[in-house]
């Protein structure tokens, strides 16, 4: 079995805060000469614990994403956070990362609640760590000009509209990655063909308006101008995540893109014409192409 260094946490968004949790995983594995790991759940824990969970910044297939390729992780073992989960002692849950995932030591936050009643301290871990011969990491809170690093102050920056704080904070573009499936063509007869994204209930919705983007496909990237919203121009009724990709041309229906969100250009509005919404769009697209120049 290979032994691992465990970084644990749910890494909502994986945020500056967090980032400074992984390259301490990460300096304690090469140390070790051994694999970084993140312990994760596949659902937020207040879910079971509280009744009710925030909504999330990402998907746990974007969180996965994150983890591995901007954070060089080796492993994500995503467990499930059920009733077996919820009564687990804290040192059971630590002997299992020993004994089924190779666990040589672990990293944490400072506030890191975990097992049982959030009997698990970042203190107990060190203290278990210390009796057992482990090493142990725990990280201090980060802040960026005096405001704390959070899942949820990212969250409010995303929901209000002020993306690029969000950006800031997350130390990366938001991201958000899906299958592309049909729209209703409008966009593609007015010359503006986009492609269309699910918006996954669990997740928080950004402020409907218009963003500037790039866009992943097959490892290409692409400036694009996206909308999150109703359409109101159509009466439209659902909320839809649609991009413009710029200078792309092919078919992307059944493929897989990723949309990096930048800048909040506009708020969602209603025009009195297409002609006027076509004319709207296409400036969105020359800001896109100057911001990300």
């Amino acid at each position: 079995m290979k032994k691992t260094i465990c970084a644990l946490g749910f890494f909502d968004g994986v945020h500056l805060g967090h980032g400074a949790l992984l390259a301490a995983c990460r300096a304690l594995a090469e140390e070790e000469n051994c694999d970084a790991s993140v312990v994760t759940f596949a659902s937020h824990p207040d879910e079971l614990v509280f009744g009710a969970a925030p909504r999330l910044i990402n998907t746990s297939y974007d969180r996965e994403k994150l983890l591995k390729e901007r954070f060089s992780m080796d492993t994500v073992v995503t467990l499930p956070f059920d009733a077996h989960m919820k009564a687990v002692d804290w040192r059971d849950f630590l002997s299992m990362l020993e004994r089924n995932y190779g666990a040589l030591g672990f990293v944490c936050g400072e506030d890191f609640r975990f097992g049982a009643l959030g009997a698990g301290t970042a203190e107990s871990l060190s203290r278990y760590c210390r009796e057992k011969g482990l090493r142990c990491a725990v990280v201090p809170e980060q802040t960026v000009d005096g405001i704390r690093v959070s899942s949820t102050y990212i969250r409010r920056q995303l929901e209000t509209g002020d993306m690029a704080t969000a950006v800031r904070f997350l130390g990366h573009p938001h991201i958000l990655s899906g299958t592309v499936v049909p729209g209703h063509q409008l966009g593609r007869k007015l010359g503006i063909p986009t492609a269309n994204l699910h918006l996954p209930p669990e997740l928080a919705v950004p402020k409907f308006g218009v963003y500037a983007c790039r866009a992943v496909v097959e490892g290409a990237v692409y400036p694009a101008v996206t909308n999150i919203g109703t359409r109101p121009t159509v009466e439209g009724r659902h909320v839809t995540v649609e991009s413009w990709i710029l200078d792309y041309t092919g078919d992307l229906y059944g493929r897989e893109i990723t949309l990096e969100f930048y800048r909040f250009l506009r708020p969602e509005q209603k025009f009195p014409a297409l002609e006027d919404l076509q004319a709207e769009i296409r400036k969105n697209a020359r800001e896109v192409r100057e911001l990300l120049a």
